[in-house]
C-alpha cells in the first residue's frame, strides 16, 4: 500500500504481487492434478472446491490491497457462474461491497489538479467525509455556490497508471481461473475473448468524460419514462477524473430487499426494472451493465434512479436485430429461426448442430415460455447453471462473443433482483410487451 491509504503504485510493486498470486492459484491447482490419482472421487471433488474457495480468498485479500483497475477487473469476474462455484461466487462477492474511502488530502489533491482549485473554493459546502466507496473512485456530497446539492465522483489518484499493467496481469490470472469452469463446471473459457471484453469496458470506466456522455445518451433515451429518473451533469466541476452530478435521494436496492418493506413496493421495483432491462436491449440497444445493488435508488414517488453510468454496452444494430428475433424464436419454439441468430450472434459456426444451444435457451427463458403466473424463485439458478454447463461441454459450445460477456452480466443481475424481491408474476406476457413488433425489423 501507498502511504495515507493510496493505491499501490510503482509497476514492478503490482507485476510482482498479481505475479505471486497467480502462482498461487496455479500451483494450487497442479498439486490437486498430482494427488487426484491418489483419491477417491468424492475426496477428489471437496479437495477440489476446498482450492477454490481458498483462492477466491487469495483473490479478494490481493485485490483489496492493490485496489484500482484490478480490484475493479475481479468484480467483474465475480459475476461469473461459468467461473466459479457458487460456494466461490459468496467469498468473491466480498469485493463487490463497499470499500474504504481513501485519504481526504488525496482527494484533495485529485480535486485540485482536475478542477484547477480546491473543493472549499469551488463549492459552497463539501464533505471531506465519502459516503460512498468504491473500486476506482469514491463519492462525496457538495453543495454548489447557488445552492444545488450535488455528489462529486472523483477518481482514485495512481488508477488510470495501473490500468494497462493490471490488465497484462490480468491475461495470466485468468489463465488460471479457466481452469474452475473446466475441472468444477465442465465449461472451458474464452479467456482471450473475456480479456478483451474487459479491457473494452475498463478503459470506459475510467474516462468520466466519457461517464457524462453516457449520462446524456440515458437522459435523451429515458426521456418519456417518468418513472426513472437519470442524474443531471455539471461540466464546469467536471473533467475526466472527476465526475460532478445533481443529488437524487431515495432508497438503497440493500434497504428495499431488507425484511419488513412492504411487498407492493418491491414488486413495483421488479417489474419497473424488468421493463427497463429488456427496453434497454431490445429498442435501444444500449445496455447499463453494471448491476451493482449501489447504482440504483428508489425516490418516495416511487421512481428508479439509475446512478453509474460507467460501464455501458453498445450493441451494433444488427446485434439488437438478431437479439430481438432470437427472443420471437425462443417464445414460438422456432429451431430453424433460432439456428439463424446463433449464427449471426457468434454463438455458433455454420458447421454446428444448433439443438444443443436451442436447448439451453428453453433452459435459461423457462420464466417467460409459458403463459402463467411464474415465481422466480422457483427457477433453481445453480441448478440451471449446472445443467447449462453439462450441455455445453457434451456439445463442445464453447464460443463466447464478446457482446456476451455483459448482457450476461446484466441478466444474471437482473435475475438476482427478481429471485430477491420474490415478485409473482406473469413473466411471459411481460416479456412479451417488452418486444418490439417483428414486422419494424
Amino acid at each position: 500500500m501507498s502511504k495515507e491509504g493510496g493505491i499501490t503504485t510503482g509497476r514492478a510493486k503490482r507485476v510482482m504481487k498479481v505475479g505471486a498470486l497467480t502462482t498461487s492459484v496455479g500451483g494450487s491447482y497442479l498439486w490437486q492434478t498430482l494427488k487426484r490419482p491418489f483419491q477417491t472421487k468424492d475426496r477428489t471433488q471437496q479437495a477440489l472446491l476446498d482450492t477454490h474457495i481458498r483462492n477466491a480468498m487469495k483473490i479478494v485479500n490481493r485485490s483489496k490491497e492493490l485496489k484500482g483497475a484490478f480490484l475493479k477487473l475481479i468484480q467483474m469476474l465475480s459475476m461469473r457462474a461459468d467461473l466459479f462455484p457458487s460456494e466461490a461466487i459468496e467469498v468473491l462477492s466480498a469485493v463487490q461491497s463497499s470499500m474504504p474511502p481513501m485519504n481526504y488530502k488525496l482527494i484533495r489533491q485529485q480535486i485540485s489538479r482536475e478542477l484547477g482549485s480546491d473543493p472549499e473554493s469551488l463549492f459552497r459546502s463539501f464533505e471531506p467525509q465519502a459516503f460512498a466507496a468504491a473500486s476506482l473512485g469514491q463519492v462525496h456530497k457538495a453543495v454548489l455556490k447557488d445552492g444545488r446539492p450535488v455528489v462529486v465522483k472523483v477518481q482514485y489518484p495512481g488508477v488510470e497508471e495501473t490500468v494497462d499493467q493490471d490488465l497484462k496481469n490480468l491475461r495470466a490470472l485468468l489463465h488460471a481461473l479457466s481452469l474452475i469452469g473446466r475441472d468444477l463446471l465442465r465449461q472451458k473459457v474464452d479467456a482471450a475473448e473475456l480479456y478483451r471484453e474487459l479491457e473494452e469496458r475498463l478503459h470506459e470506466e475510467i474516462d468520466y468524460i466519457n461517464e457524462a456522455n453516457n449520462i446524456a445518451l440515458f437522459q435523451k433515451l429515458l426521456a418519456d419514462d417518468e418513472e426513472v429518473e437519470v442524474p443531471d451533469v455539471y461540466p464546469d466541476y467536471s473533467s475526466r477524473r472527476v465526475l460532478t452530478m445533481g443529488y437524487l435521494d431515495g432508497y438503497s436496492f440493500k434497504e428495499i430487499m431488507a425484511p419488513g418493506v412492504d411487498q407492493e413496493l418491491k414488486d413495483w421495483i421488479a417489474v419497473k426494472l424488468y421493463r427497463l432491462v429488456w427496453r434497454q436491449i431490445f429498442d435501444f440497444g444500449i445496455l447499463h451493465t453494471d448491476p451493482h445493488p449501489g447504482n440504483y435508488l428508489v425516490t418516495y414517488h416511487p421512481h428508479l434512479c439509475l446512478l453509474d453510468y460507467g460501464s455501458i454496452r453498445v450493441f451494433p444494430e444488427e446485434i439488437r436485430r438478431h437479439y430481438v428475433k432470437l427472443a420471437y424464436a425462443i417464445l414460438e419454439r422456432d429451431r430453424q429461426l433460432m439456428a439463424e441468430c446463433f449464427l449471426k450472434l457468434g454463438y455458433l459456426d455454420p458447421d454446428d448442430d444448433p439443438a444443443p444451444m436451442a436447448r439451453i435457451m428453453e433452459i435459461i427463458f423457462e420464466p417467460v415460455l409459458e403463459d402463467r403466473v411464474y415465481n422466480p424463485r422457483d427457477f433453481r439458478s445453480l441448478d440451471k447453471a449446472l445443467e447449462v454447463a453439462s450441455i455445453g461441454f457434451e456439445n463442445r459450445i464453447f464460443k463466447i462473443p464478446g457482446h456476451r460477456v455483459f448482457l450476461v452480466r446484466a441478466l444474471v443481475g437482473l435475475e438476482a433482483y427478481l429471485q430477491q424481491f420474490g415478485t409473482t408474476r406473469n413473466w411471459h406476457r411481460l416479456f412479451v410487451e417488452c418486444l418490439p413488433p417483428l414486422r419494424d425489423l
